[in-house]
């Protein structure tokens, strides 16, 4: 290279495609230029000792934005996001109005830009009423795809019928986004809910009412000849079907889903712990993590669902489900990699390159010349301890909140803009729209 890159990390251990080694990473407009040694640079970045990986890609994240900004908004989710070693989220569409037409697309994205503090793009609600427009619909530059609410979760999406949900898969031909509870069982099963205990929740929203929807979607998708990835998998026993469906099929496990134990957090969270589907049992979670080792979850999101201390204070089942969780995605892995439940590379796999494989990201997901220059540092040896003075969410709790941790996120970088350091903040957001190449 005959000029020097603009700005080098120098001497961290560097984590390619080729495997992890100790190199410098040179960046220069905003791309990566090459691995190797580079003794000269505009700005250097010393990451000895740090490990640099590929930028995190958080792909289920509800920033509230419009319509709930009292909750959380684009900027300070965002904010929340890059602090935790996050480069880019995929933003879902349950907000108020929801994120349905062209217009309400092009909202976002205006709010969004240079406002975000990453790498963005929203999602599109299906409706009963959208559905013939989907296919144009997914391919606005800066969509992520066509999300489906199978079962009702916070805001009015919902797609619960077959012959509505059918023809949401004859529109279009991006990998589909699918909250899968069955409505109708859950209708059926409201007397289950116990007034002031958010332990009910799970028994109203149970197993069978996940699978229940699993199996149909799985179903409908086959017919439809149309790739779908289904959210937040709580049940061991989804994770096995999926399985047996890879060619339709991807997946999603969340970090809570992978670390609460509704035994434990129930007691010790209250509503707090509620959340759609539910936290549920040790004996569920050690599943999940079964198939984990398996290889069938294909991605790790965090589903960071903000409320207000307010309103998760209200009396179970008048309280919200969702928690916030951005922010902790990448720490709380790192602390389940100290604990030898995954490797590092899994992690890596599932947070930068799985996102990229599954929904056709581009210049994301890798550590190579000519992709963006997005990282993610971290010092896999530090132990620390959530605190409430850490969290950047506008609702301002975690249910992590004095978890000690080993792994921590030191640095975020946005193509090549360093965006948080060692807690601080840049001076501006970067935020910029992401990439598809089914929406070029």
């Amino acid at each position: 290279m005959n000029v020097a890159p603009e700005l080098v990390l120098s001497n961290g251990t560097v984590h390619t495609p080729s495997g992890p080694f100790v190199a410098d990473v040179a960046v220069r407009d905003g791309k990566i230029v090459g691995v190797g040694s580079y003794p000269d640079a505009g700005e250097r970045i010393d990451c000895t000792g740090l490990d640099v990986l590929p930028g995190v890609i958080d792909s289920q994240v509800h920033f509230r934005e419009p319509g709930l900004e009292h909750k959380e908004d684009l900027e300070s989710g965002s904010r929340a996001a890059v602090m935790g070693g996050v480069t880019a989220v995929f933003e879902m569409p349950n907000t108020n109005p929801n994120t349905d037409t062209a217009d309400r697309v092009a909202d976002k994205l205006a709010r969004a830009h240079h406002r975000m503090w990453c790498d963005h793009a929203f999602y599109v609600g299906a409706t009963a009423e959208n559905a013939e427009h989907l296919g144009e619909l997914e391919r606005i530059p800066g969509t992520a795809g066509v999300k489906i609410f199978m079962g009702a979760s916070t805001g009015s999406l919902l797609v619960s019928e077959d012959a509505d949900l059918a023809r949401v898969l004859a529109h279009g031909s991006r990998r589909v986004a699918i909250h899968a509870e069955d409505e109708a069982r859950m209708n059926a099963r409201k007397d289950y809910r116990v007034e002031g205990d958010a332990s009910s929740h799970p028994v109203w929203r149970d197993d069978e009412s996940a699978m229940l929807a699993t199996q149909r979607i799985l179903r409908l998708a086959r017919a439809a000849k149309r790739p779908i990835h289904i959210l937040h998998v709580t049940t061991p026993a989804e994770l096995e079907l999926i399985a047996q469906h890879r060619d339709v099929a991807t997946c999603e496990v969340t970090p809570q889903h992978l670390t609460l134990r509704g035994e434990e957090a129930y007691p010790r969270l209250g509503t707090y712990a509620q959340m759609n589907p539910p936290i549920r049992s040790g004996a569920h979670v050690d599943g999940l993590w079964h198939w984990l080792r398996q290889g069938v979850p294909d991605v790790i999101g965090s589903d960071h669902a903000p409320h207000t201390i307010e309103e998760k204070a209200k009396v179970y089942p008048a309280s919200p489900s969702g928690m916030p969780g951005v922010q902790t995605l990448l720490p709380l892995m790192l602390d389940h990699v100290a604990a030898g439940r995954m490797t590092l590379a899994r992690l890596i796999d599932m947070t930068s390159a799985g996102p990229q494989r599954l929904f056709g990201l581009v210049g994301k997901g890798r550590i190579a010349t000519g992709y963006d220059a997005d990282f993610s540092v971290v010092d896999l040896k530090a132990k620390w301890t959530v605190t409430e003075d850490w969290l950047q969410s506008r609702c301002g709790w975690s249910p992590y909140t004095g978890m000690e941790l080993t792994g921590q996120v030191v640095g975020t970088i946005v193509r090549g803009h360093r965006v948080m350091w060692e807690r601080q903040l840049a001076k501006a957001a970067v935020g910029e729209k992401l990439r598809f190449a089914a929406a070029l």
